[in-house]
């Protein structure tokens, strides 16, 4: 499907490349999955999950820019690099207008990219708690704990992860609350015990589906109080 030049492969957490970096390169992942992330105001933000067969790192090319966010791995991960000079000789043999576009194009997706990942972390902050929870995986009946929590979604602390894409109903017990929450879930990416020698627990990142009204206005709720305690805005 791709001229592809070489291949790279990255152990679980590996950063890949970091938001700044130069853009030179377009990778296509072989295996494995790959989280973009940016980092503002020394928060981290996950603005996708990608898996095998997707691309990444075309904006840079495309726009002759610096890297707009950064990538790392997620699990044991293989990438294949497509082939700069084959992608050279493919863009230049677009009109000069066309490529004027495509260059308007990406320096305008970078400045919403930017704009949006700030307002995410103003109204999506995480609160630092441990709260207790428990899903049913593949097999058992499991309970477990987060470590932080945000109206979006939770990091569940657990040596056995869900794979990422993989959807389940997760109950949730606030403390005060009498009834547990009930929540679709869908993993946005899963961390096993390998990333624990580098200090990083295993687990996984859960993205909220649905909830019924009252569980979201109780979620909000406990969140924003939470903030507030903690010095938050």
């Amino acid at each position: 499907m791709y001229h592809i030049a070489s291949e790279e492969t990255f152990e679980d957490g590996q950063v890949i490349f970091r938001e700044g970096a130069p853009g030179d390169w377009i990778y296509t992942i072989l295996s494995g999955s790959v989280e973009i992330f940016k980092n503002v105001d020394e928060k981290h933000i996950v603005i996708e999950i990608l898996g095998e067969g997707e691309v990444f790192g075309e904006l840079g090319f495309l726009g002759r820019i610096k890297r707009t966010a950064g990538a790392r791995a997620i699990g044991p991960t293989t990438l294949g690099v497509i082939d700069r000079a084959f992608l050279d000789h493919e863009f230049n043999k677009l009109a000069s207008e066309f490529r004027y576009i495509l260059t308007a194009v990406v320096e305008r997706f970078k400045k919403m990219l930017d704009r949006a990942c700030d307002f995410q972390e103003r109204r999506d902050a995480r609160v630092q708690k441990a709260i207790a929870l428990s899903f049913k995986d593949r097999q058992t009946f499991v309970k477990a704990y987060t470590e932080n929590i945000s109206p979006g979604g939770i990091f569940v602390r657990t040596r056995k992860p869900l794979n990422s894409g993989e959807r389940f109903l997760l109950k949730l017990q606030l403390p005060d609350l009498s009834e547990t929450l009930k929540i679709q879930c869908e993993v946005a990416w899963s961390r096993t015990t390998a990333g624990e020698s580098r200090g990083e627990a295993a687990g996984m990142g859960l993205k909220f589906l649905e909830m019924s009204a009252e569980n979201r206005q109780a979620l909000n709720a406990y969140v924003e109080e939470n903030r507030e305690e903690a010095g938050g805005s």
